[in-house]
Formats: structure tokens, C-alpha cells, sequence
């Protein structure tokens, strides 16, 4: 399978796609795309792309997908990386929602303002900050009760 990718390395929901294609050992061009520059809301790539976000994927027979969760399961369908088993299949499912309602809104909005916009730490507002402080504590409570958010060494873990 090779693949195109549209992403901005600065993204961590692009780098997510990267990372699970080269994981996966899955072939692809990368074209990066700098959305401060607003190559995401030009027609060509709206074309591609009609929500005008990365990652944008161009799958070998031409159909576009984006939105990164949907990519890496897309990538990841067979794999080890998804759980043969239902309920665990459902737990990666929810740590993936989670990922994007609970973590994204403000881990990623933090980091955007800051690598992004330039703006220091101190100046990105306060709720955004302890939200992503409440993320962040979620995130580690669950790897000190599992070495995985799901799964265990050697079988699918995400």
C-alpha cells in the first residue's frame, strides 16, 4: 500500500499518522503542508480536503481520508495494533475518543499557542493549562496500573 499524506510535522495528530504507517511499515509520500501559511484553506487542497484540516490521507485508489483517528485505524485494520478481543478493541476505542475530547483540546491548544503562535507558557490561559494538567495526571495514573493504555507487550497495545 503507499499512500499520500498531507501533514505538518508540528502536529502531533499528523505525527500520529506518520508514526503508525512507519510502524506499521506501510509506504508513504509525505507532503508537508505549513497551516500557518494557509495552504489548508486554498482551493486545491480544500478540493482534496473540504473540512481544510491535516492530516489529509490520499489512499492508492484516490479516495481522501482525514482526521488522524480515522487514519490510524484505517492504517492499523489487521494489525496487532488493534485488539482481537471486544472489549479491548472498546477500550482503545475509548482511550482514542478521550484522546481528542479530554487531551487534544488542551494539551494540543497549549502547544499550538506556544510552538505555533509563539505565545509564552504564561500567557496561555489558565483553564486550558489545568485541563491539560488533568490530562496529563489521567494519562499517568493509567500507565502506573498498565505498562499500555491497552493491551500488553507483544500483543496489541496502543
Amino acid at each position: 500500500m503507499t499512500l499520500h499524506v498531507y501533514g505538518d510535522t508540528r502536529s502531533g495528530n499528523c505525527l500520529k499518522v506518520r508514526w503508525t504507517a512507519e510502524h506499521l511499515g506501510v509506504a508513504y509520500a509525505w507532503t508537508e503542508v505549513d497551516i500557518m501559511q494557509g495552504t489548508t484553506r486554498q482551493a486545491d487542497f480544500l478540493a482534496l480536503n473540504p473540512a481544510g484540516q491535516v492530516p489529509l490521507v490520499i489512499l492508492e485508489d484516490g479516495r481522501a481520508l482525514s482526521q488522524s483517528n480515522a487514519i490510524i485505524l484505517h492504517l492499523a485494520e489487521g494489525s496487532d495494533l488493534i485488539p482481537g478481543d471486544a472489549y479491548a478493541r472498546a477500550k482503545m476505542y475509548e482511550w482514542l475518543f478521550w484522546e481528542q475530547y479530554s487531551h487534544e483540546p488542551y494539551i494540543a491548544v497549549a502547544r499550538f499557542q506556544m510552538v505555533f503562535l509563539g505565545k509564552p507558557a504564561e500567557e496561555v490561559e489558565a483553564r486550558i493549562v489545568q485541563r491539560g494538567e488533568e490530562a496529563l495526571q489521567r494519562l499517568q495514573a493509567q500507565l502506573e496500573q498498565t505498562p499500555f493504555l491497552v493491551g500488553a507487550a507483544g500483543t496489541a497495545s496502543v
